[in-house]
């Protein structure tokens, strides 16, 4: 469940590597911007399983940078489209700390509610790289990378990102089910 192509894309690659088969439901819906990437994901499914009768999934996602107190994170997708990544290339203009996290919060509705967490550190580059991707990949450094998102392949973003992390913790909750 999301309008947005670039995170099925990623999500569509995880699930049939598992042999799981993914269908897309473009469907918009309220999208309250509460303190945490979780609460948002929880009040968007809790929004929806009145509306779809199946078992479904969402996701929430942000970028977080330390240097700017966490922001844009639960504001990205606002950010995104009034900022874009060169509006937080300003923000980070003359800053040193460029340290930022991609969070992901995968909310999965089977009769209850599930939440799966994922992770990833790095850092804002200093200009923009890439054509890959969407949002703000062609800013973020992973740590211990020199790419940035961007600038990856689909299959080397998702060995190493906040989305494929929170998807391995799905996965195996959806193997212990024997989905």
């Amino acid at each position: 469940m999301t309008s947005n192509k670039g995170k099925y894309a990623e999500f569509k690659q995880m699930m049939e590597q598992n042999g799981i088969e993914l269908n897309l439901v473009l469907m918009s819906y309220p999208e309250e911007q509460l303190d945490t990437i979780e609460e948002v994901a929880e009040r968007s499914l809790c929004y929806l399983k009145g509306i779809i009768k199946d078992d479904f999934f969402i996701d929430d996602s942000g970028l977080f940078i330390e240097q700017l107190k966490g922001f844009p994170g639960v504001y990205s997708s606002y950010v995104k489209r009034t900022l874009d990544n060169e509006g937080i290339l300003r923000l980070m203009d003359s800053k040193i700390n460029r340290k930022a996290e991609f969070k992901t919060c995968i909310a999965y509705y089977d009769g209850h509610l599930n939440l799966f967490t994922g992770v990833t550190r790095g850092y804002i580059a200093k200009e923009i790289k890439g054509k890959r991707g969407f949002g703000f990949d062609p800013i973020f450094i992973p740590e211990n990378r020199k790419k940035t998102y961007a600038e990856m392949t689909l299959e080397e973003k998702n060995s190493i990102s906040h989305r494929s992390k929170a998807t391995l913790q799905f996965l195996n909750y959806l193997k212990k089910k024997k989905i």
